[in-house]
């Protein structure tokens, strides 16, 4: 009985936190945008992340009395008022020798995180009430679209208690927030990321009699709410917030950041990145932001031209990957219903569900290029972009015999490399581009193509894949975030806003599940 009140106490104070979360930048204006823009430290998300010394009152009204003195030097008084967080994996030598699933299964424990306590002194950290794996490296905290494939791993290895502890923690950010953040930060609340709650639900109940999909039927309403937002009061062509309404009425999805200011983690890159372009300062931030949503960030797929960052245009797309996910979150919510007896509404989620697979291959399928590509709802015309993305039809059923056929030979004429699929077919210093390749993609697409039929191909994928992360972990002693699959002697993936990051959670996952 005590036990069973510490928790629920924990989450009464969890919760009378939650509504007055500020990010770093609201909590410290004006220092915030100095130190960053100062290049105080390589990595913009380090101070973003900063564990202050002192309540945040003590150390602003230090700031105020002191920013102007001749004599005033913004680093050492970040140095006196701030600690940088701990990066656990800089702690951690593996042991090559022991071979690669000793390592994965030590890394579990390396990744993991308790529950998070409650202090006077507040961190950017959005408390979590159970314990959780975060993906490693700069990424202290959970990440949304990540734990779905680290959670393949987790559930190979058996480990299913953390599995549904990371998935109660999402349960309680929607109830909390209304929504999953693209990860429990402050700074990351005016955005979510690819909605995969859905299947991760599902994927806990799999041969799980302890758990049902209608255990979290609330919860994957109020997530399906989030994405819908206003989409009931929308006029035919028009968009609101993550909904556009087309000319024939039907409702699909994009990504949408509710801010417009530079990404507090990303903070100088972002401010000088607005002076680039030729669009408003807000609707590029805005455009930015959104495709951190995507979790893509950054990729040639969101670029007008095809090519060049400072014309990005997110918020113009309909994602393909986006829409199929919005496709399994309504069928999930209608088996939820349905397992709960309500039928009425497992009807409508059901309709819902069709309405949208229609629209998907309506708009989705582009039939000059004989793939799944983006839709560009704003000029009403298909994006001419290969990418990845493309998959998702095919690994969420979506897709007809033929067009997966089609999709499985432009994939293993084109995207097939050395060391598994590249993410798109441009080579530019984006990290969701050519060279690279990331775990998720490939599992999808690995997926993707056994569910009709294309067994061999996904081999071919899965043996290429498997032997680069072996063959880079032997060299290295780590399983990176991204992949160079071009070239088979890179250690590791580049471009994007930061350095290689090692760990990995998504990595790990997907790793593991293939090797079993």
């Amino acid at each position: 009985m005590r036990k069973i009140l510490i928790i629920c106490f924990l989450f009464i104070s969890l919760k009378s936190v939650a509504q007055k979360e500020l990010s770093p930048r609201q909590t410290y204006p004006g220092l915030f945008e100095k130190v960053q823009l100062a290049s105080i430290y390589p990595d913009s998300k380090s101070f973003a992340d900063a564990i202050p010394k002192k309540t945040s009152k003590v150390i602003m009204e230090a700031y105020t009395a002191q920013k102007d003195l001749k004599e005033f030097d913004l680093k050492k008084f970040v140095e006196e008022y701030f600690s940088m967080p701990e990066n656990h994996n800089a702690l951690y030598k593996s042991d090559i020798g022991a071979g690669i699933e000793k390592h994965l299964d030590t890394l579990w424990t390396v990744l993991e995180r308790s529950p998070d306590q409650i202090s006077e002194i507040r961190t950017s950290l959005l408390p979590l009430p159970k314990p959780y794996i975060v993906p490693g490296g700069r990424f202290r905290e959970i990440y949304y679209w990540d734990s779905y494939f680290t959670m393949l791993g987790l559930k190979k290895a058996g480990k299913i208690k953390i599995m549904k502890d990371m998935i109660d923690n999402f349960a309680y950010l929607i109830n909390t927030y209304g929504f999953i953040p693209n990860g429990n930060r402050s700074y990351y609340l005016t955005r979510s990321q690819p909605p995969f709650f859905a299947a991760m639900v599902k994927l806990l109940a799999e041969n799980n009699p302890d758990v049902k999909l209608s255990d979290y039927k609330g919860v994957l309403e109020k997530e399906y709410n989030f994405w819908m937002k206003g989409a009931s009061t929308l006029g035919i062509g028009k968009a609101i917030n993550h909904s556009v309404k087309l000319k024939d009425g039907s409702l699909l999805n994009r990504y949408y950041d509710a801010g417009d200011q530079p990404r507090e983690e990303s903070f100088r890159e972002d401010f000088e990145a607005a002076k680039m372009t030729k669009q408003l300062p807000s609707a590029f931030l805005r455009n930015v932001r959104s495709a951190a949503e995507s979790g893509w960030d950054f990729s040639s797929r969101w670029f007008a031209d095809g090519e060049n960052f400072n014309q990005i245009i997110t918020t113009d797309l309909l994602p393909v990957d986006l829409n199929t996910l919005m496709y399994n979150l309504e069928k999930t919510i209608a088996e939820a219903n349905q397992q709960a007896g309500n039928i009425a509404k497992a009807k409508l989620f059901l309709a819902k569900a069709d309405k949208r697979k229609a629209a998907i291959l309506k708009y989705f399928w582009n039939s000059n290029l004989n793939f799944f590509t983006d839709y560009n709802w704003k000029m009403q015309s298909s994006s001419k972009q290969f990418t990845l993305a493309a998959l998702f039809p095919l690994y969420f059923k979506l897709a007809t015999p033929t067009q997966a056929k089609l999709v499985s030979i432009k994939v293993e004429k084109d995207f097939l490399k050395a060391g598994g699929l590249v993410s798109t077919l441009k080579t530019t210093k984006e990290q969701w581009d050519s060279p690279n390749a990331w775990a998720p993609l490939q599992w999808v697409s690995i997926q993707g193509l056994r569910n009709y039929g294309y067994d061999k191909l996904a081999d071919t994928v899965t043996n290429r894949w498997v032997n680069l992360n072996i063959a880079v972990f032997k060299q290295t002693g780590k399983l990176m975030e991204k992949y160079n699959v071009v070239n088979a002697d890179s250690k590791g993936g580049g471009g994007g806003e930061y350095p290689l990051q090692d760990g990995f959670g998504w990595t790990n996952g997907v790793l593991l599940k293939l090797l079993k």
